[in-house]
């Protein structure tokens, strides 16, 4: 799931004759939603905050499950859920996964978000 640019259409927003803005399209809202809803769980976060402070901005499963004091399962579907919304990426390697952060992608929640 890709951010792209900002879509909007004209919409009159109130009869009072105040000024119509630009209203973000239902289908960009949804998009961005998803991302946040993604973004949007301490455990995640904690995951987040580790890979982005690891050199090369990526670590292994291995680093992560101690520091979040949740299971190792647990752990992997939070991983999973920002891998599905493209906050991450993974790679695996011999037995463990490594996981890098896709920095347009947070670039992109940025810039909707300034």
């Amino acid at each position: 799931m890709g951010v792209t640019t900002l879509s909007t259409t004209p919409q009159e927003v109130s009869a009072c004759g105040s000024t119509p803005v630009e209203v973000l399209d239902r289908a960009e809202a949804d998009r961005r939603a998803a991302l946040l809803k993604a973004l949007a769980d301490p455990v995640r976060l904690q995951l987040l905050s580790i890979i982005s402070a690891s050199p090369g901005a990526e670590a292994c499963v291995c680093d992560m499950t101690d520091a979040v004091q949740v299971s190792q399962p647990t752990v992997s579907h939070h991983l999973k859920t920002l891998v599905e919304a493209g906050i991450l990426t993974r790679e695996r390697r011999g037995s463990w996964a490594w996981f890098r952060l896709e920095v347009d992608q947070l670039a992109a929640v940025r810039s909707f978000l300034a």
